[in-house]
């Protein structure tokens, strides 16, 4: 006598889904990534034409370096404001005050950013129309570039220098009070927002350089804080509360 054992059919398991609360922490991590990474290289493409914006207009050569600064300049307002409202989902149940503080900010000092690439490529538009001038026009066509530069230059320091430690305090208070990240990391930034609002201050009143020795020491832990949430966002995600619970 034999025996028919037959295995049931197994049925293929679903798909596993990403938890929606480690996609908010992913694409808020990467996004705070792509800001950091794209606003680093700037400093070296506008260095020249920050330099001397005079000689630049009135000097027929490449654009291409101030083109391509111009473009991470995008990237990072678009990524800048990427990051408020991708968190927003998760900082809202913490302090919807802080949270649409964090978004206000953000979009603040996305616009400064514009704000400075519209001079800048105002500049290069000079330089290519116009780089032939010679005699008064020259000196105006200077004078006018070295004007748009200004204003570029003050756009930064308001950007992602002043309004950078007011987005810091919403973001690390929220951070910091809920527990989603281990709390050395919101600390950082609830250390350096005052700096780099103090360092902002002073740099408006003629103290020192926004990127000058003490200037850039005291954006550093506004960078270390930054950088630090995104990695954390980026691989390990929320921790487990009641907020990241849907």
């Amino acid at each position: 006598m034999t025996t028919d054992v037959r295995t049931p059919p197994t049925t293929p398991s679903p798909a596993r889904r990403m938890d929606p609360m480690r996609k908010v922490a992913l694409a808020g991590g990467l996004l705070y990534l792509v800001t950091f990474a794209a606003s680093i290289p700037q400093l070296a493409l506008f260095a020249d034409l920050v330099a001397d914006p005079a000689g630049f207009v009135r000097t027929p050569g490449s654009n291409t370096a101030v083109l391509w600064g111009s473009w991470l300049e995008v990237i990072t307002a678009a990524s800048c404001v990427g990051t408020a409202v991708a968190l927003y989902p998760v900082t809202r149940r913490v302090s919807r005050t802080a949270a649409i503080g964090f978004v206000s900010s953000r979009v603040v000092e996305a616009t400064m950013i514009l704000v400075g690439v519209l001079c800048v490529l105002a500049v290069v538009s000079l330089r290519g129309d116009l780089a032939a001038a010679v005699g008064a026009e020259a000196d105006a066509l200077g004078v006018v570039g070295q004007a748009l530069i200004e204003v570029r230059q003050w756009s930064f320091l308001v950007g992602p220098g002043l309004i950078a430690g007011v987005n810091g305090l919403f973001l690390g208070y929220v951070m910091y009070r809920s527990r989603l990240v281990p709390r050395i990391i919101p600390a950082v930034g609830l250390v350096g927002a005052p700096l780099i609002l103090l360092s902002s201050t002073v740099t408006i009143f003629g103290g020192w350089g926004q990127v000058s020795l003490v200037g850039s020491l005291c954006a550093l832990p506004i960078a270390l804080w930054e950088f630090s949430l995104g990695v954390w966002l980026t691989v390990k995600g929320f921790r487990p509360t009641t907020l990241t619970i849907d």
